[in-house]
């Protein structure tokens, strides 16, 4: 398959105005034809979930990316893989890319993650799929620096149904990147362990809860979440249902 005939579908889970997706969709205009059907709003932590009982709008959405068919959608992250590639655009995507995430999607939180999420709906539908995500603190440095060389090494890798590409990118800057690691473990632990405080009493004995998760390093070696943690890109391959 030639450059110029790819298509290209992307989407994400922090909305369509996220600066994420601009650099994503910016990188990908080198590899074909780019569009973007993505959440109109902030959809993280959705996962999998589909819309099914209610409609799904889908509007024209400017974009910061000459060049690239953008619309926005009030569905979720795979909603989006969906319709985008089976009615928005005129034919089916030949790849779906998801993200880039604000924040990693790496250990068992892959199976809360819309971005992981969208992936698996494109690996199901056929697509290629690669989901991407980076550290939330805002240094892109070792996103930047090598996203395009990720995308060529993984653009055209099929992996059959229920599987994906998930990359993440360190926060830290170029000088203290410490390299490349591929075919890393999906982690047993997670990035923060949760527990949930009382917030208020409710009528009729109820209470209201919150979440507050707990920061956590501690993964074991082999593993996506060890990867990033000591600043190395961790790319692996993820399987859902087979």
């Amino acid at each position: 398959m030639t450059d110029i005939k790819r298509r290209i579908l992307i989407t994400n889970d922090d909305g369509i105005d996220s600066d994420g997706i601009a650099r994503l969709a910016q990188a990908a205009k080198e590899f074909g034809e780019v569009w973007v059907v993505a959440p109109a709003h902030q959809r993280s932590a959705a996962s999998h979930c589909i819309t099914l009982r209610e409609p799904i709008d889908v509007y024209p959405h400017d974009f910061p990316v000459k060049g690239v068919h953008a619309y926005s959608c009030s569905g979720t992250p795979a909603d989006c893989v969906r319709v985008g590639g089976l009615s928005v655009m005129p034919a089916k995507p030949d790849v779906v890319l998801s993200g880039i995430n604000f924040g990693y999607n790496v250990a068992t939180d892959i199976q809360y993650s819309a971005t992981a999420g969208a992936a698996f709906e494109a690996a199901f539908q056929g697509y290629i799929a690669i989901a991407l995500s980076e550290h939330m603190n805002g240094c892109h440095e070792v996103t930047d620096a090598y996203l395009a060389d990720i995308l060529k090494e993984y653009i055209d890798v099929r992996l059959g149904h229920g599987r994906i590409v998930n990359v993440n990118f360190p926060g830290c800057p170029l000088s203290g990147f410490k390299g490349i690691l591929r075919d890393r473990k999906t982690s047993h632990d997670s990035l923060f362990h949760d527990h949930y405080n009382v917030i208020g009493e409710l009528e009729n004995g109820g209470l209201r809860y919150m979440i507050e998760g707990v920061h956590n390093e501690q993964a074991e070696e082999g593993t996506d979440f060890r990867a990033v943690v000591e600043n190395y890109i961790s790319i692996g391959i993820v399987s859902n249902v087979g």
